[in-house]
C-alpha cells in the first residue's frame, strides 16, 4: 500500500477572549497569554488568536494600579472557541449586572469554553455556570465563595479541569492551567516544550494543594501544637476555653501557654482569637451575610464584643468592612 506524504492538516485557530474586570490580577493576564504566545511560535503556526475584552472597551485599570487597554468592549459578539475572565478585588459589582451574567451564559450556549481566574470564578458561579462543578478558589477567599456559592463545589487546588469548565486559583498556577489546557489540544510535547521556555521544571497536576500560609508564624512541627490549633479551628463558632484546650491534648493551662509562647510567640487565647477574626474578615469582605450573624459564625456572643475586637485588630468597625477593595484592612496570616 501506497504511503501518504500529504502534509498533516493544519490545526484550525482558536478564538480566546480574555475579559477584564476592574481590579483584575494583571500578572495572570500574562501568564495565561504568554503560554498562548509560544505556542504559537513553536509550531510556527496561528494556533490561537486572542483579544481583550472590558465591560465597556475602555481601559480597565489593574489591582497594581496599571490602566490596561482592551481591543473590544463585551457586544453581541459570542463566537469564542474559549473566553476567559479575569477578576480579583470587589467582584460583587460584577456579579450583581444581570446583563453580564446574561452574556456568559449566551457565550456558554455557543459552545465556548469558559474559564475563571482567582474571584472571576464568583461570577461563573452567579451566572448559574458552576453548578455542581469544582471550582479552585484562592485560600484567601475559600470561605466567603463556599458561603456565597453553595451550588458549586470550591476547592483548595491549583485549579480545576472539567468539559468546558476551566478555574484558577490564580498567581502562577495560571501557567499550570494554561500548559495543561494546551495539552489537551495539541499535546503533552509542545505544552512541556512551552513550559521549558518559561523555565518551568514541571507542569503542576490541577489536583496539587495550594501553598497556604497559616496564622502561624512558621510551620507548625509539634503535634500537640498542632492538635491544640486544630481544636481552635474546628470549634470557632462555638469557642472552647484554653483550660479546656489544655485538657483535651493533655497538658495543663501553664504548659500550653509556654508551649503557645515558644513557638508562636503568641498566647493560646490571642491565637484563637486571630482565628476567629480571620474567618469574620472574610466573611464580611466577601459575603453578603448580616454582622450579627457573622459575628454568631465567628464565636461572638455579644455584637458589642464583636465589634471591640474587630475595631482593635483591623482599625474601623465591622460594618466599615464589606468590600475586598485594594484599600480595604488585609488579615496577614504569616510574618
Amino acid at each position: 500500500m501506497k504511503r501518504s506524504d500529504s502534509p498533516a492538516p493544519i490545526p484550525q485557530t482558536q478564538r480566546i477572549g480574555f475579559l477584564l474586570l476592574p481590579d483584575f490580577p494583571q500578572i495572570c493576564l500574562a501568564a495565561a497569554i504568554e503560554p498562548l504566545f509560544i505556542a504559537n511560535w513553536l509550531s510556527g503556526g496561528p494556533l490561537y488568536r486572542w483579544e481583550t475584552l472590558s465591560l465597556d472597551g475602555t481601559p480597565v485599570r489593574a489591582s497594581n494600579g496599571t490602566a490596561v487597554a482592551v481591543d473590544s468592549a463585551v457586544s453581541e459578539d459570542v463566537r469564542f472557541d474559549a473566553l476567559f475572565l479575569l477578576a480579583s478585588f470587589d467582584v460583587k459589582r460584577q456579579t450583581a449586572d444581570r446583563k453580564l451574567r446574561a452574556w456568559l451564559r449566551r457565550v456558554a450556549r455557543h459552545g465556548a469554553t469558559l474559564g475563571a481566574i482567582e474571584t472571576a470564578a464568583e461570577l461563573l458561579a452567579a451566572a448559574g455556570l458552576l453548578e455542581d462543578q469544582p471550582a479552585a478558589i484562592h485560600w484567601d477567599n475559600l470561605q466567603g465563595f463556599q458561603e456565597s456559592h453553595g451550588r458549586a463545589r470550591a476547592v483548595q487546588q491549583l485549579y480545576t479541569m472539567a468539559p468546558g469548565r476551566l478555574t484558577c486559583a490564580g498567581g502562577s498556577a495560571v501557567f499550570d492551567m494554561m500548559l495543561a489546557w494546551i495539552a489537551t489540544q495539541h499535546g503533552e510535547a509542545l505544552a512541556a516544550e512551552i513550559a521549558g521556555h518559561l523555565l518551568l521544571d514541571r507542569i503542576r497536576p490541577p489536583e496539587e494543594a495550594q501553598p497556604v500560609p497559616g496564622v502561624e508564624r512558621r510551620p507548625v512541627a509539634d503535634p500537640i501544637l498542632r492538635r491544640a490549633i486544630a481544636l481552635m479551628e474546628q470549634t470557632v463558632e462555638e469557642p472552647l476555653s484554653c483550660p479546656a484546650i489544655a485538657d483535651q491534648v493533655g497538658l495543663s493551662m501553664r504548659q500550653l501557654q509556654r508551649l503557645f509562647e515558644r513557638e508562636l510567640g503568641s498566647s493560646p487565647a490571642r491565637h484563637y482569637m486571630q482565628i476567629r477574626l480571620a474567618k469574620a474578615h472574610a466573611l464580611l469582605q466577601q459575603t453578603a451575610l448580616g454582622v450579627t450573624e457573622i459575628a454568631m459564625s465567628a464565636g461572638f456572643g455579644s455584637l458589642e464584643h464583636f465589634s471591640r475586637a474587630y475595631r482593635a485588630r483591623f482599625g474601623l468597625a465591622p460594618s466599615r468592612d464589606r468590600r475586598q477593595t485594594v484599600s480595604a484592612p488585609t488579615m496577614r496570616r504569616s510574618g
